[in-house]
C-alpha cells in the first residue's frame, strides 16, 4: 500500500488553477490513487451561460479522467466548485464558501498563475503575487491545514546561471510592488516595467520570483513548500495542445539543454512534497526543483531530430545528419529570413482566401505563432544548472511502492520513447485523427516543406536578381560563380571522356 496515497485518503484539498493543464493532471492523479479522499475544492471563475456544476462536468468530460471514473464513479460528487475570481480582492468568494474552506481544508495546492510572458505587469502582479498573498492570509486562518504547496517555476531566477533550491531576495520588496500597482496608472507602469524587472526576461518570471518571496515572508507558522518545475510538457500518456503543421521549425541553439519535464512527473513530485511537508514538518520552507537537465539532459537539437525521426519514421542517426533540418542558432539574419519565409506564404494564402470569398485567417495565426516563438527564444537558447538536493532527498525518503506509484525520477525517462508518445498522442487524443492517416499526414508535411523550399528559392532568386541589377559587385560575383561552374563541368566532362 502506498503511504502517500493513504495519506490523502479522507482529506479535504483546495486546488487553485484546477481548470488549467497542470491542475487537471493533479486532480486526476489524486482521484485515481486516493479515491477515498473527502473532497477537492476548486476555485472557478464565473462564466456567463454556465453553472459551476456544468464547469465541473466540462472538466471531467475528457479522456484524462476515464480511468478515474472507473475507480471513483462518484467523482463528480467529490469536486466542490467555488465561485471565485483571483483578480478581485478576497477572490470575491461568498462568506458561506469562505467559512467552509476555513473550516475543512487540510491541504492547499496553489497552482493558479498567469503564464503569459508578455502580460502587463499590473495583471501579472495581481495573479502571481497579490493572489498568493491573499491565499496565505486565508490559509493562516485554517485550523486543520497541514500543508501549503506553492507551484512556482524553475525560471523564477533565470537571470542566474546556477540556481540553488533557495528563495532569492528581490531588489524591491513585494509589498511595495503590490501597493504601487494600486495607484499607478498603466502608462507609468509601462515606463517603469523594464527598470523593475531588470535582467529578468519578462513579467512572468519576475512576478513568480516575487511570489516566492511573499511565501517566505508571509507564510508565518504554516507548513509550506515550493515546487519549481521547468518547461512542463505532455504526460507520458496524455499530451497537451500542440500545433498542426503550420509552424514546422523553431529557432533554438542546438546544444542548449531542453529542460522539459513531463506533467505527470511534476504532479508526482508535488503530491510527494505535500505528504512530506505535512508529515515531517520541516523547520524551514523547502524548495524542490523539478527539472531534467542536470539528471537526464537532452538538447534542443537532439530533441528536434527525435521528433523528425518519429514522425517520418527514419533512423535517428540519419535524421541527426540531415543538413536542412530547421534548428538554427539565434542571429539577426536567421530571424529576419524565418519571419519573411513564414509570413509571406501566409499572406499569399490569405490573398487566395479573399479571392474565393472566404475570411482570411492565416496571417493572423502565423503572427501569433511567431510571437509565441519569439517569447520562448530566451529559454530555448540558454542552459541553466539547477541543484536538486532536496528533490533527491525526498526520493530517498519514499518507500519502494511510493517510488513506483509517485515516480519523479527523470533518470528513468527515455527521451526518444517520450517524444514518440508525445507526437502520436497529439494526433490521437488532441487532434482526434485516425492513426491510419499517418501516411497521408507525412505527404501533407512533405508538401508543406516543398512549398516552403520553393518559396525560399524563388525569394532568393528575386532578391539576387535585384542585387545584380543594382550592384556591380553582385554582378562580378555572379559571373565568377557561373564561370567557375562552367569550368568545373567542362573538366568533369573531359575527365569522363578520358576514362572511357
Amino acid at each position: 500500500m502506498s503511504t502517500i496515497a493513504a495519506f490523502y485518503g479522507g482529506k479535504s484539498i483546495l486546488i487553485t488553477g484546477a481548470t488549467g493543464f497542470l491542475g487537471k493532471v493533479l486532480m486526476e492523479k489524486l482521484f485515481r490513487t486516493s479515491p477515498d479522499l473527502k473532497v477537492i475544492y476548486i476555485l472557478v471563475r464565473p462564466k456567463e451561460g454556465q453553472t459551476l456544476q456544468q464547469r465541473v462536468f466540462q472538466v471531467l468530460d475528457s479522456k484524462l479522467f476515464e480511468k478515474v471514473k472507473e475507480v471513483c464513479p462518484n467523482v463528480h460528487e467529490k469536486i466542490r466548485a467555488i465561485s471565485a475570481d483571483l483578480n478581485q480582492n478576497d477572490f470575491a468568494i461568498s462568506k458561506e464558501d469562505v467559512q467552509e474552506l476555513l473550516s475543512h481544508t487540510n491541504i492547499i495546492f496553489h497552482c493558479a498563475a498567469t503564464v503569459r510572458f508578455d502580460d502587463h505587469l499590473r495583471h501579472a502582479v495581481q495573479l502571481n503575487v497579490t493572489a498568493t498573498q491573499q491565499l496565505l492570509l486565508m490559509a493562516s486562518q485554517m485550523p486543520k491545514l497541514e500543508a501549503f504547496i506553492h507551484i512556482s517555476t524553475a525560471f523564477s531566477n533565470c537571470n542566474l546561471k546556477h540556481i540553488d533550491e533557495v528563495i532569492y531576495p528581490c531588489p524591491v520588496e513585494p509589498k511595495k510592488i503590490i501597493d504601487s500597482m494600486e495607484w499607478l496608472d498603466d502608462a507609468i507602469i509601462d515606463e517603469i516595467t523594464p527598470k523593475l524587472i531588470g535582467d529578468q526576461p519578462n513579467t512572468y518570471t519576475y512576478t513568480k520570483a516575487l511570489g516566492e518571496v511573499v511565501v517566505q515572508q508571509e507564510g508565518g507558522d504554516l507548513n509550506i513548500a515550493i515546487v519549481r518545475p521547468s518547461i512542463v510538457g505532455a504526460t507520458w500518456q496524455e499530451p497537451f495542445p500542440a500545433g498542426k503543421g503550420f509552424l514546422r521549425s523553431i529557432r533554438a541553439t542546438p546544444m542548449a539543454v531542453a529542460d522539459l519535464i513531463p506533467a505527470d512527473t511534476v504532479v508526482n513530485l508535488t503530491l510527494a512534497v505535500g505528504w512530506y511537508t505535512a508529515v515531517h514538518r520541516p523547520k524551514s520552507t523547502l524548495v524542490y526543483h523539478c527539472t531534467s537537465g542536470n539528471l537526464n539532459p537532452c538538447n534542443w537539437g537532439k530533441m528536434g531530430f527525435q521528433v523528425l525521426a518519429t514522425f517520418e519514421k527514419i533512423p535517428f542517426e540519419r535524421a541527426f545528419r540531415r543538413p536542412n533540418a530547421d534548428f538554427t542558432t539565434n542571429n539577426i539574419s536567421t530571424h529576419y529570413w524565418n519571419a519573411v519565409s513564414h509570413r509571406a506564404p501566409a499572406i499569399i494564402y490569405d490573398f487566395y482566401l479573399r479571392l474565393t470569398g472566404r475570411k482570411p485567417r492565416m496571417t493572423k495565426l502565423m503572427n501569433r505563432l511567431l510571437r509565441t516563438v519569439s517569447l520562448l527564444e530566451y529559454f530555448i537558447n540558454r542552459s541553466w544548472e539547477w541543484s536538486t538536493h532536496n528533490t533527491e532527498m525526498l526520493m530517498s525518503e519514499l518507500s519502494p511502492e511510493d517510488q513506483r506509484v509517485f515516480n519523479f525520477d527523470v533518470r528513468q525517462l527515455n527521451w526518444l520513447e517520450y517524444i514518440e508518445n508525445y507526437v502520436l498522442g497529439v494526433k490521437k487524443y488532441l487532434l482526434k485523427e485516425d492513426m491510419a492517416g499517418i501516411p497521408e499526414a507525412k505527404q501533407h508535411l512533405k508538401r508543406l516543406r516543398n512549398i516552403h523550399y520553393l518559396f525560399n528559392t524563388a525569394l532568393f532568386l528575386i532578391v539576387w536578381r535585384l542585387l545584380i541589377a543594382r550592384s556591380q559587385v553582385a554582378r562580378n560575383v555572379w559571373f565568377f560563380i557561373v564561370s567557375f561552374c562552367y569550368k568545373f563541368l567542362s573538366y568533369f566532362r573531359a575527365s569522363s571522356t578520358l576514362k572511357v
